[in-house]
């Protein structure tokens, strides 16, 4: 307890007497000046600012060279990739700042992101490399299994776990992470009134989710699941995590149509050709009252400042995705027929074939690597067995299934 010094009474720390010092601390067996008190905290307050150093990487890439480093992975969506890469580059620099210069007067809040789009656009893939290219810790979440906490589902508390996992138990390093919120837009509220009822699954969602958005010191359990009162938590702050979100939001473009053909009406208005223009365009104009009335509340459309839609992916995008990228389909299946021994090749035709069966299904990339498994795995399948066959080649009627490989046979051993 704290008391008033009297005679005889020293600092166990410092060692000076009750003559020089005006309080102390009392302990067990010793006792504690309010010099060495304020000391120590100071020691504790460097100590923690040289963790949040540490786990922030001292030099980070320019817009530039982040953008360089997607465009290796992902193809086209090239306005997109500019935005996130200023954005990301903006919220780490502003980490470095806060933390040389507190009392600044200006305060930077970060830019958390949001993508709308098609499925298979990249918008999972863009995330993915951005922690790669940032050497940060990085989850994904399914914003679909979320339901509000005591309800049967998934606490959002729970995808700060996932991070914290991700970042091997290191909570200072957990608060610089990125943390990717997929399917966003299902947990929409029912429609863009308020409702008297319970929405679990949608504003409810929502709404928890809002607090760790915008920043919280969150309680969570380090191996996930419910709390309980026996159970140690971990106290994670994720004012400095950065979230990116993405959804689908099929229907939207119906939203935006509206809005924007609501111009051509009265006199002296800006007039808008809707009827010429094609998806990508009316998802190009998408603004914040259009998320609202899909079902996003105000307060979490507001903590996602960059909003930034998702091209489709034409033919020709498919084809470069299958061949160009660094992570290519194509070229990993070359690389797993070099460990056999056997060089792979695929036909002009055989790309624009699986390009068109990708456009089919109308699932954008993420349909490529599921019709080229279904081509390869037969031929997977057999090709360790034959060792003598040095090239394999698939044109359109293997991908379309008319034909199979023809294997080069073992030679037989002279007796």
């Amino acid at each position: 307890m704290t008391k008033k010094t009297k005679s005889g009474d020293f600092c166990s720390f410092c060692g000076r007497p009750s003559e020089e010092i005006g309080m102390l601390i009392s302990g067990m067996d010793a006792m504690i000046c309010d010099e060495c008190v304020d000391y120590a905290q100071s020691y504790l307050d460097e100590i923690q600012v040289k963790e949040q150093k540490d786990s922030i990487p001292e030099k980070f890439p320019t817009p530039k060279e982040i953008k360089n480093e997607l465009d290796k992975y992902v193809f086209g969506q090239n306005d997109v990739k500019v935005a996130v890469s200023v954005a990301v580059y903006n919220h780490y620099k502003r980490l470095h700042s806060n933390l040389k210069n507190k009392d600044e007067n200006v305060e930077i809040e970060k830019s958390n992101i949001l993508f709308v789009g098609a499925t298979g656009t990249g918008k999972t893939l863009i995330a993915r490399t951005l922690a790669r290219v940032l050497h940060v810790p990085f989850t994904i979440a399914d914003a679909t299994v979320l339901t509000e906490a005591g309800y049967v589902g998934e606490d959002v508390e729970n995808i700060i776990v996932r991070l914290l996992q991700s970042a091997d138990y290191d909570p200072k390093l957990t608060e610089t992470g990125i943390i990717y919120i997929d399917e966003i837009d299902k947990i929409a509220r029912k429609n863009s009134n308020p409702s008297i009822t319970r929405d679990v699954s949608g504003e409810g969602v929502q709404q928890s989710l809002l607090k760790i958005l915008e920043g919280t010191k969150a309680q969570v359990p380090p191996k996930g699941g419910r709390k309980h009162p026996e159970q140690p938590l971990v106290e994670i702050d994720t004012t400095n995590i950065l979230f990116i979100c993405g959804g689908a939001f099929d229907g939207i473009e119906d939203i935006i149509r509206h809005r924007i053909g609501e111009k051509s009406i009265g006199f002296g208005s800006d007039k808008v050709n809707i009827k010429g223009m094609n998806y990508d365009e009316i998802l190009s104009k998408i603004a914040y009252e259009d998320l609202f009335k899909f079902g996003l509340i105000p307060e979490i459309i507001g903590r996602l400042p960059v909003v930034k839609s998702m091209h489709h992916l034409d033919k020709n995008a498919l084809e470069h995705i299958l061949t160009e990228p660094k992570n290519s389909i194509v070229k990993q299946y070359q690389k797993l027929f070099e460990y056999e021994g056997c060089k792979l090749e695929f036909t002009k035709d055989a790309i624009s074939e699986i390009a068109n069966l990708a456009i089919v299904r109308k699932t954008g990339a993420r349909s490529l690597k599921s019709i080229i498994e279904d081509t390869m795995n037969e031929i997977m399948f057999e090709l360790p067995d034959h060792p003598d066959t040095k090239k394999v080649t698939i044109d359109k009627d293997i991908v379309l299934g008319n034909k199979k490989i023809k294997f080069v046979k073992p030679k037989k051993k002279r007796k």
